[in-house]
């Protein structure tokens, strides 16, 4: 599934793009409530595999793979800046900041951050990373 997918998505957006993941190096997953025979499976997530696929295949049509931090993703308003838990509603999949009313679907708004972190690359920031900042600005 993982080489399908790399392989989509260099197909898709061909040479020279730039693909941004979140770095979810140090992300485990509680496994307490499975059974010790699945615990080792679901801890070696698929993550780290699509993006091994996906950084070597990149790489052959001249494109590349870059990790940004993935702390407040989503949670940073893309319109005013306004980082806030609270204005994430998991059981909604909704984000509005409270700040700016700004509204959308929160893994778009997880996909904007992540591209705007992917710009803040391209421009020279070697680890851009969201700051989180208590009002806008």
């Amino acid at each position: 599934m993982n080489h399908r997918l790399a392989k989509t998505l260099v197909t898709a957006y061909g040479s020279h793009t730039l693909f941004v993941l979140e770095d979810l190096t140090n992300v485990t997953f509680n496994t307490d409530d499975l059974p010790k025979s699945l615990r080792n499976s679901h801890r070696s997530w698929s993550f780290f595999q699509l993006e091994s696929f996906l950084a070597y295949k990149a790489q052959a049509i001249q494109s590349a793979v870059v990790k940004v931090n993935p702390a407040f993703t989503s949670q940073r308003c893309p319109k005013c800046g306004l980082v806030e838990k609270a204005n994430r509603h998991h059981d909604t999949h909704e984000y509005w900041c409270a700040q700016c009313q700004y509204r959308c679907n929160d893994d778009r708004l997880g996909a904007m951050n992540i591209e705007m972190l992917g710009q803040d690359w391209l421009n020279g920031v070697k680890h851009p990373k969201i700051k989180k900042l208590t009002t806008a600005g």
